[in-house]
């Protein structure tokens, strides 16, 4: 049986064929069961995105994975670049934001 990473993985290398690819499953940090695959973490480098506003590659990356989003997928946190850019940027500090939903925030709570 494949894993949502292994098919998330495998559509974007298809789609984008990328110089670089990093997806991580980050649903241990959120209110879920233990082995859930909810919440992706994706940083990919393609000659796909030259040309592209930054929404335009997240709109893209969305629609590549969008039957994941039906079969459960939850939030995708996403980096998309161009060989330049990682070249001069790097993958540095791409974190997710903090997850703030189910039982992690209690009601009224402030984020910091």
């Amino acid at each position: 049986m494949t894993t949502k990473q292994e098919s998330i993985r495998s559509k974007l290398v298809h789609a984008l064929e990328p110089v670089h690819l990093d997806v991580e499953n980050e649903s241990r940090m959120h209110s879920v069961p233990a082995g859930s695959e909810t919440h992706f973490k994706v940083l990919v480098v393609s000659e796909a995105f030259r040309g592209l506003s930054p929404l335009d590659r997240h709109r893209r990356v969305n629609e590549i994975v969008r039957e994941e989003f039906r079969a459960g997928l939850h939030a995708l946190t996403i980096r998309a670049m161009t060989p330049d850019e990682w070249e001069r940027q790097g993958g540095a500090d791409f974190r997710s934001p903090a997850c703030l939903g189910g039982s992690k925030a209690e009601p009224g709570a402030k984020s910091s």
